[in-house]
């Protein structure tokens, strides 16, 4: 049955209508559906041929075609020469020019990947500055650290009795009286800034007295005489209180140079060498602990550490004691020659303004070469204000 139905296949006309399907066969229905088989399996074949081959197409332009980040436009347009090739981007490794005249592809070193070493470096430069910089602030602190316990640990031993200390007796005198005598020059400039403001008030109120007498004088004809002797002297009084504050303002501002400059000095250096003292006790204490100790080769090494820093710190503790003395030398010796000055010109000018000797209280101002303020000196003028 199988071979008449083939023969009839291979003898028989298949119609074939306009739109390309097969007719139909209404007298042998086994025949029809063997067509449509054939059919169906040579489409399936066509679809999956094309569909390899449109893979392949793709690959293809996948591989040799332009990327889309190495792609460039060409500003002279189609056929265009190189000149006006414009890249589209600068990312990370060598661009990539297309050039439609030649179909090629025509590597170039972008300055994005120069841009991006140059960054990459100077980047890890900073890092490495910055952590330089860490590890010497962390070295500090840690120095610092053990310097602070050292002297700590010194100073409790020192107030509870336990530790030695260096003791310079005859130096440490010096600094008591100095200390004791800054405390008394404190107050003297104390009583003498309360003496300048009362008198400064007292003369403030006799030149307004002098004015209400000189007002009263022009008004009152029948006191006229009477109020005239009293303006003049409120003025009179108040033109020599006016030059005895120029006097004990100089010998106050000289007061104050002294103590709260050359002493407060002198003090400071002071301080530094008390500092040091306390250092130069500890790191002995800490040469002698470790002196009592065993004597292996790690011990022996910290006893040349420790024996290096205390030398370190002797020859700065000598160093600030000396110059501890001959700041004192020098403060002493400035301390009275300015006092002499001083106590001789608040003299003069208490004297002679209590006793009404204008001439004397002028003289003074003139030996110890001090310039009064003419009258209305105090305000700027109007040129100096802008």
């Amino acid at each position: 049955m199988t071979d008449s139905i083939m023969s009839k296949a291979a003898t028989m006309e298949i119609p074939i209508n306009s739109n390309g399907d097969t007719g139909t066969l209404p007298e042998d229905d086994s025949l029809e559906q063997a067509a449509k088989l054939q059919w169906s399996l040579d489409e399936k074949l066509i679809l999956e041929q094309e569909g390899k081959q449109k893979k392949t197409d793709l690959q293809q332009v996948m591989v040799s075609g332009p990327n889309l980040n190495e792609t460039s436009i060409v500003s002279g347009g189609y056929g265009g020469t190189a000149e006006g090739i414009i890249p589209t981007s600068s990312i990370k490794g060598p661009a990539v020019h297309y050039n439609a005249e030649f179909n090629k592809r025509i590597p170039v070193t972008g300055i994005g990947s120069n841009m991006h070493h140059s960054s990459s470096n100077s980047s890890m430069m900073a890092e490495e500055a910055t952590r330089g910089v860490a590890v010497e602030k962390l070295e500090t602190v840690k120095k610092w650290g053990l310097n602070t316990y050292k002297c700590t640990k010194q100073m409790i031993s020192e107030r509870f009795g336990r530790g030695s200390r260096t003791v310079d007796l005859e130096l440490e005198a010096q600094i008591e009286v100095l200390r004791d005598t800054k405390r008394k020059y404190e107050n003297v400039l104390r009583l003498a800034r309360a003496l300048t403001n009362h008198f400064y008030n007292m003369v403030q109120t006799q030149h307004a007295l002098g004015d209400t007498f000189a007002d009263l004088s022009q008004k009152s004809p029948e006191l006229r005489d009477e109020f005239g002797y009293n303006a003049e002297t409120q003025k009179l009084l108040c033109k020599n209180g006016e030059t005895l504050l120029g006097a004990i303002n100089f010998f106050v501002s000289s007061i104050n140079t002294l103590v709260n400059k050359t002493m407060e000095d002198t003090l400071m250096t002071i301080k530094m060498y008390e500092n040091a003292r306390l250092e130069f006790d500890a790191y002995r204490s800490d040469l002698e602990e470790l002196s009592m100790g065993p004597r292996d080769a790690a011990a022996m090494a910290r006893i040349d550490a420790a024996q290096q820093q205390y030398q370190v710190q002797k020859d700065k503790y000598e160093r600030l004691r000396s110059d501890v003395i001959i700041k004192l030398k020098f403060l002493e010796e400035n301390k009275v020659k300015v006092m002499h000055k001083q106590l001789l010109l608040f003299h003069n000018a208490i004297s002679a303004y209590f006793a009404g000797n204008q001439q004397q209280l002028e003289q003074t101002l003139k030996q110890f070469n001090i310039k009064l303020r003419p009258p209305g000196a105090d305000k700027p003028s109007w040129l100096e204000e802008q």
